[in-house]
């Protein structure tokens, strides 16, 4: 009996391996030199002969990334397979070792381009008071340094382990509740700890390799802002007056005798104005005293699309002084919701911006099975046609953040966690991956957004972390590294359940082997392949 579940085991790996490797275009004779077997072996399982070695085949299967899949498809208790090879872990063979590949081309790219963006939004974290009136409301601890919890809960670790290059601190200064209603820019929030506090945090990450962007709310600020409460206290007399649009025939919606433009027409978020050009140097200052006492490596704008276009330009002008200051790129990540993103991003503007376009399509064309969605507007934005928007460039691209549900809510499936996570580092761009997401924690979107922002004590590690990990080391040091960071994209077919594309960067494509097309490499070519499917993910470099 339990030969017979063995046997049936192979065929059913054996069928599958035969299928990946037709479909990744390699003849037997090429995958048996890749991985170092003879042809007569890989014939031998892919026909799903059981006395072959179970290493052997589980090397095969590593190959094309179904590892997990065999582990979560045989039973130890009553598999021949299960009982000599998964219940001592996956074997580890002597492989041919991968060697390290060159990087130099990342000198011709600023830093920021070639990253993997972890965010952490530290009120939520950390588990501080959701108002900053005294309350308790949402408090998780009583740390009156909060903030260094960053460092000796582990995250910082957590973060190396990952792979990413880059995090993104959520708003840290002092506001009225979630960090975007700042009350004092040059003051750390006192829920989170003291300059101090930052200052080590910042420094932990700079140590473990990992750059740091801070959140800069300069579209509009809280009723606690000191220049507005001024304003509050003086009225017209108030020298900081014109940092608002005030009208004073009319009222707000808290009785205060005069009216104010807010963003979004939310009252307790008052609209800067960059009109005037005293708040713009104030604002600017700011930007330098940070980078100056926290070595920041950049800032993420908040709400970007918002902000008057010569402000942003003023920002950018910053931004390059910062960066011949440093001699490395100093990055603005714009905050953009819809429209042509090369408004907010070019000289004169952000390096970067967000990439909701395309967040919409990643989770809906899972949800749908209709993979066509997330296809138009991957080619529509980095394809290889004249008038594709934004070939080139570097958008952050994310499947949630503090703004929207956590996407192990948002899928209707959890089983397309990984697939999903897989077409976020193949697409063209920067992936953005968000606190707890990588190990699949849960948020619905609630007023307050609480759910999606927790504290959390310490972070977890799991399948699917381990997955993004692997994603996360095949864009930084893989054969493949160049393509998914820079290479051109091009779709090669789609269908409603399958999205199958190229990265390629430094050669060309040649036709060969009997007029069928192939991919080889020219120079210093390297090249990505991907097969994305509703139920799993399938990548490999080919030489």
């Amino acid at each position: 009996m339990v030969r017979d579940t063995s046997m049936d085991a192979m065929r059913k790996m054996g069928s599958s391996l035969r299928a990946w490797r037709a479909m990744g275009g390699l003849t037997s004779d090429e995958l048996a030199a890749d991985i170092g077997v003879s042809r007569d072996t890989l014939s031998r399982i892919e026909r799903g002969d059981a006395s072959v070695g179970v290493g052997t085949v589980l090397d095969v299967c590593a190959e094309f990334g179904l590892l997990d899949t065999v582990v979560a498809s045989v039973d130890p208790a009553n598999s021949e397979v299960g009982k000599i090879g998964l219940l001592r872990g996956v074997p580890k063979r002597v492989r041919r070792q991968h060697q390290d590949y060159p990087q130099e081309w990342r000198d011709t790219m600023n830093w920021y381009e070639g990253s993997l963006v972890y965010q952490i939004y530290p009120l939520g974290l950390c588990g501080a008071p959701w108002s900053n009136d005294g309350s308790e409301e949402g408090k998780a601890n009583d740390d009156e340094h909060r903030l260094v919890k960053i460092v000796s809960d582990g995250w910082v670790d957590h973060v190396a382990k990952l792979g990413a290059t880059c995090v993104m601190l959520n708003p840290v200064f002092e506001s009225d509740a979630h960090g975007y209603d700042t009350r004092d820019y040059t003051k750390v929030d006192a829920r989170l700890g003291t300059s101090d506090d930052l200052r080590a945090v910042v420094d932990a990450f700079h140590a473990a390799g990992i750059r740091v962007l801070f959140d800069g709310v300069f579209n509009h600020v809280g009723r606690g802002f000191w220049a507005f409460r001024d304003v509050l206290d003086k009225r017209g007399d108030s020298p900081y007056a014109n940092w608002f649009n005030i009208d004073w025939n009319g009222n707000s919606a808290y009785g205060d005798g005069f009216g104010y433009e807010t963003w979004a027409g939310v009252p307790y978020l008052v609209k800067l104005n960059h009109d005037n050009l005293e708040l713009n140097e104030y604002l600017g200052d700011v930007v330098r005293c940070w980078e100056a006492d926290f070595d920041i490596d950049g800032l993420r704008l908040d709400v970007a699309y918002c902000l008057d276009l010569g402000f942003l330009g003023y920002l950018r002008s910053i931004a390059n002084e910062l960066t011949e200051k440093r001699d490395e790129k100093f990055v603005l990540v714009g905050e953009t919701m819809f429209g042509d993103y090369n408004r907010w991003m070019n000289d004169r503007a952000c390096d970067s911006v967000y990439n909701y376009e395309a967040y919409k399509g990643l989770w809906s064309s899972m949800n749908s099975a209709n993979m066509h969605e997330i296809a138009y507007t991957l080619e529509r934005q980095s394809g290889d046609k004249p008038w594709n928007l934004y070939t080139g460039k570097h958008l952050l691209n994310f499947v949630d953040n503090h703004d929207v549900p956590r996407i192990a809510t948002q899928l209707s499936d959890k089983n397309q966690l990984k697939p999903l996570y897989g077409l976020l580092f193949g697409m063209c761009g920067v992936p953005c991956v968000y606190y707890g997401s990588e190990w699949g924690i849960e948020g619905e979107q609630n007023f307050g957004d609480h759910e999606l922002r927790p504290a959390l004590d310490a972070p977890e590690w799991n399948d699917l972390t381990e997955w993004i990990a692997a994603l996360a080391a095949a864009r930084l040091a893989s054969e493949g590294a160049e393509a998914l960071c820079r290479g051109d994209y091009h779709e090669l077919q789609c269908q409603p359940q399958q999205l199958v594309f190229q990265r390629a960067a430094g050669g060309r494509w040649k036709t060969r082997d009997r007029g069928r097309e192939r991919c080889e490499r020219a120079r210093d070519a390297s090249l990505r392949c991907g097969l994305w499917t509703r139920n799993r993910a399938h990548h490999r470099s080919f030489p």
